[in-house]
């Protein structure tokens, strides 16, 4: 895989942390760390810039003072995809790609439409059938060509490196090319600066294809090697789906990278990657750093989906929500105390994946005493 490299030295010198506080909200504030050419222009929706929570109830819930999360639901197609998609269809543009292909869970083909129809750019999706609908409307709203497979996302993947150079589109697979790796990387130089030039100790990344765990791990070093954080990296823990968990899998046999999961199985789309074109760099990213990654069942997902919402009030993904269950089995075990500074990456907005099973609301009739009646006997439980 190619990766974009920087002259560091040079950056440092022609801007300093006090530039960038004069620069309107936006991944593009760190343009220096970009591979955007000088004049080029981003195809932007204003993605970047999203917010950093500390979550105080959720934290004294669990016996921890120093808990945040990074809430990525809040970039424009509601999901990190933004970032990675929104830079990779900018420089497809400046290249000249006649059209794009991409696989995808969900997210990443929804965001890859939308700024494809920001920037005059063909899209085709290929999805798994049973991808949420919200994706897969959101990537047809924005007039792409979507496509279905039996199968996963590796399937879908298969399907276009089979026909997208005889149609000499661009595969915009996971990190067949360096530039959504650049632009996912940009949640890192924030998490940086929102953390006042810090790194958390802990860091829960909800993991499927890696790009975005990779990112993070580049953007910390490219900071260290200009002297704007300390040179030491957070702890990684990379959160998998105990029914699709191939980095799980390679880390207890202490293999170099990963193989692909047969029959993978979660109701978390987006970690639903049998085999991460990533798996090597993210083993040596967890080794490197003392993390490792942390297998969740499904009950774990939906109940802390259910805990984040009804604790701090927010409805994020499933697969944001893994992070959470994680670090509550890590809790458990030790892991963490309550002093360790932990920031949950949650990569998407809980609207765009089907709702969990939820209570019917109470339906209010009758006069006004009966209404009263059914009003407090429901506050009471």
């Amino acid at each position: 895989m190619l990766a974009v490299r920087y002259d560091l030295p040079r950056v440092a010198a022609s801007v300093s942390k006090d530039d960038l506080l004069r620069r309107p909200p936006g991944m593009y504030r760190f343009r220096e760390l970009t591979p955007l050419d000088a004049g080029e222009e981003p195809i932007t929706l204003g993605e970047g810039g999203t917010p950093f929570l500390p979550l105080p109830r959720l934290g004294r819930h669990l016996g921890m003072r120093h808990l945040f999360a990074k809430d990525e639901g809040q970039n424009p197609t509601g999901s990190f995809k933004a970032r990675g998609l929104g830079l990779a269809l900018t420089k497809a543009r400046t290249l000249g790609v006649k059209g794009l292909m991409i696989p995808s869970a969900g997210n990443a083909g929804g965001a890859a439409a939308v700024y494809g129809a920001r920037g005059g750019i063909p899209v085709v999706v290929v999805v798994p059938r049973d991808t949420p609908q919200a994706a897969v409307a959101e990537a047809i709203i924005a007039g792409a060509h979507v496509f279905t497979v039996e199968g996963t996302i590796a399937t879908a993947g298969r399907v276009i490196a089979g026909i997208a150079p005889t149609l000499g589109w661009f595969d915009l697979a996971t990190l067949k090319e360096p530039y959504r790796l650049e632009g996912k990387k940009t949640m890192g130089l924030e998490l940086a600066e929102q953390l006042d030039w810090q790194t958390p100790d802990v860091l829960m990344y909800p993991t499927g294809g890696g790009t975005g765990l990779v990112g993070i791990h580049k953007a910390y070093e490219e900071l260290a090697a200009m002297g704007w954080i300390k040179a030491s990296q957070p702890r990684f823990i990379a959160v998998q789906a105990e029914g699709c968990a191939p980095l799980v899998k390679a880390w207890e046999d202490k293999a170099e990278t990963t193989t692909p999961w047969e029959n993978p199985v979660t109701d978390a789309p987006g970690l639903r990657v049998p085999g991460p074109f990533a798996g090597r760099q993210m083993l040596k990213i967890l080794r490197e750093t003392g993390g490792h990654p942390q297998p969740v069942s499904e009950a774990a997902i939906l109940e802390a989906q259910k805990l984040l919402g009804r604790v701090e009030g927010i409805w994020t993904g499933p697969e944001a929500a893994a992070t959470l269950a994680a670090l509550c089995l890590m809790k458990e075990a030790g892991e963490v105390d309550s002093g360790t500074r932990v920031v949950l990456v949650l990569t998407g907005a809980g609207i765009k994946n089907p709702p969990p099973p939820l209570p019917p609301p109470i339906h209010l009739e009758g006069d006004p005493d009966r209404v009263l009646a059914t009003v407090r006997q429901a506050i009471a439980r």
